[in-house]
């Protein structure tokens, strides 16, 4: 007796890929529309994953805070940001991610970021900023690691409240406050390149300069805090394997 469910998914993962089902309603969000990724490029956005959005669009540009990263290697400023082989390449910016004062405002249609908020130390200072270079009706789509899966499972999910206070006081990329506890609730054995936990502490002291510590820790709760405080339309949330949690919004017209 043939299994119908099962046959309907392999169909779908020769026609999409590892494409999300509830994904797909959103593709015309995206095609030929222009966006800037902040932190990639990113694998999940590619053809044959998760969030296949590169190919729909008609350009991405890219924002990377240095000329040289732990993920990216050198970088450089221009029009060099290969985000997918089959499409021409975005203007890459080196740029603080929430200070992206070389971009007008209501520049693009859609603004991505994939485990990149999550190191930030102001993490609404970085959404306002996104915001103001989204157009009206502009979409934001942000992936962040799901700490049930991550070495962030023993932090506690971050309050609102705490965001909003890095907000008001205006924290910078300077801040550490939140390093105590990320040492004490590390879970080194999902993190084999750390040596030990001497050399975790010599690194994150120099956490302006390599970006590397999650300063905060988000579900899907928070980020729906998160939209609804910029007075975003919630759009759509998910998570895929191995740890990502994915939601999407909208700037309101």
């Amino acid at each position: 007796m043939f299994n119908t469910d099962k046959i309907i998914r392999k169909i779908n993962k020769l026609i999409y890929g590892q494409e999300l089902k509830k994904f797909r309603q959103f593709h015309t969000l995206f095609e030929n529309k222009t966006g800037l990724e902040i932190g990639g490029p990113s694998k999940i956005f590619k053809a044959n994953n998760a969030l296949p959005i590169y190919g729909l669009a008609k350009k991405v540009d890219g924002c990377n805070f240095s000329t040289k990263t732990v993920w990216e290697g050198v970088l450089e400023e221009g029009n060099n940001y290969i985000y997918d082989d089959n499409q021409l390449p975005g203007f890459q910016f080196i740029a603080e991610g929430n200070n992206l004062k070389a971009i007008q405002n209501e520049s693009y249609d859609f603004l991505l970021s994939s485990h990149s908020l999550e190191h930030f130390a102001n993490p609404l200072k970085a959404i306002e900023e996104w915001l103001r270079i989204l157009k009206k009706g502009g979409i934001l789509v942000l992936v962040l690691p799901d700490k049930r899966y991550t070495f962030d499972c023993n932090r506690p999910i971050t309050k609102f409240e705490h965001l909003e206070a890095d907000y008001d006081n205006n924290t910078t990329e300077h801040d550490l406050t939140h390093l105590e506890e990320i040492l004490q609730l590390h879970d080194y054995a999902q993190t084999p390149e750390i040596k030990d936990s001497t050399f975790f502490y010599e690194r994150s002291l120099k956490n302006f300069e390599n970006r590397c510590l999650h300063h905060h820790v988000f579900d899907g709760a928070l980020l729906k805090e998160i939209f609804s405080y910029f007075d975003t339309e919630f759009l759509y949330q998910d998570f895929t394997e191995p740890f990502h949690l994915i939601a999407m919004a909208r700037k309101k017209m």
